[in-house]
């Protein structure tokens, strides 16, 4: 397993444990939020959710969250369930200490929005037994994390080598929590693309490249807010609209691409965009802002609540630019 903290300007260091150190590592980064002792019999004293089968209705308007976006301790609790669900879960997901720590931080009635899935704590395990049987050997490698109102967001490698970012699965893992415990989970996975791309780029799908001119605070809450208003607009003018002059306003000339389609900087877009093809209208529904990472959820415009999402697209916003993304896009 491998566990990712936080530090200044977004980066993350990563700390590679063993299966059976992760539950007991995860409970310690979420000390004194109700999560110790998850690796015992004893059942958690979290409340249980109530009506979470009523799925909440994704608008964009809303980002996809009611709850505050400015509740910094009910983001820090949810944002290490999760951590501690996914890392002390995967490895073993049908073991009873998995099963257990799925108890305790996911509810009865929780929806999985995967076709067919079960309800509560199973239909998330299923999840995971699913993603280690597709990449066999594989361990959960935390990216980047970002908990923003009732949503947790996680970018993960499906890794049969914890040390090499350019084999198995990349993987984006929305959850929205409700009194401690998840009520609804997404699951978005893409095989990670060998060899050399025909774009020339060779950024990984997870690394972590920008650097700033200089050292700089993190964001306020206030600038977490207006990074998100920016980053879905400028999402939502290019793949809804077909905007391409929103890339000269927001985007850094240069700016870090992590998906391999395309080379970095954004002449290529204006390329792609301006070649004639068509692309079917898309807008960001969900959205998140940690850190200096804004991160959108998209489906086609007009889509139904309940339709799949399309792709998780992450960016990394820094002096009012998109300076670094990554995304992943489900090749179903």
């Amino acid at each position: 397993m491998t566990l990712m903290t936080k530090s200044p300007r977004g980066r993350r260091r990563s700390t590679v444990l063993s299966a059976g150190a992760a539950v007991v590592a995860g409970t310690v980064l979420c000390s004194g939020l109700g999560l110790a002792g998850t690796a015992a019999a004893a059942p958690l004293t979290h409340r249980a959710a109530t009506a979470s089968r009523a799925t909440t209705t994704v608008t964009p308007a809303d980002g996809g969250t009611t709850a505050s976006r400015s509740d910094t301790a009910t983001e820090h609790r949810n944002g290490c369930i999760v951590r501690t669900l996914l890392t002390g879960a995967f490895a073993s997901p049908t073991s009873a200490a998995a099963q257990h720590l799925a108890r305790a931080t996911v509810a009865p009635d929780a929806v999985t929005h995967t076709p067919g899935a079960a309800a509560g704590p199973a239909g998330v395990l299923a999840e995971f037994a699913a993603d280690r049987k597709r990449v066999p050997g594989s361990q959960a490698v935390v990216k980047h994390l970002a908990a923003d109102g009732d949503l947790v967001a996680v970018h993960w490698q499906i890794a049969p080598d914890v040390r090499n970012e350019r084999r198995g699965d990349a993987a984006v893992d929305l959850f929205r929590l409700r009194n401690g415990k998840v009520v609804e989970h997404w699951s978005l996975d893409q095989p990670i693309a060998t060899g050399t791309p025909a774009s020339g780029n060779t950024n990984t799908m997870f690394s972590d490249l920008y650097r700033a001119g200089r050292p700089a605070p993190a964001p306020t809450e206030r600038q977490e807010e207006h990074n998100r208003t920016l980053a879905v607009s400028a999402y939502d003018t290019l793949f809804r609209d077909h905007d391409v002059s929103v890339l000269d306003r927001a985007f850094d000339p240069a700016y870090l691409q992590h998906n391999p389609v395309a080379p970095n900087g954004t002449a290529a877009l204006k390329q792609l965009f301006g070649s004639g093809a068509q692309f079917p209208a898309q807008q960001s529904v969900i959205s998140l802002s940690d850190g200096d990472i804004v991160w959108t959820f998209s489906q086609p415009v007009g889509a139904k609540p309940g339709d799949p999402l399309l792709a998780a697209d992450l960016f990394r916003v820094d002096g009012g630019l998109i300076r670094e993304h990554w995304d992943v896009v489900p090749t179903s």
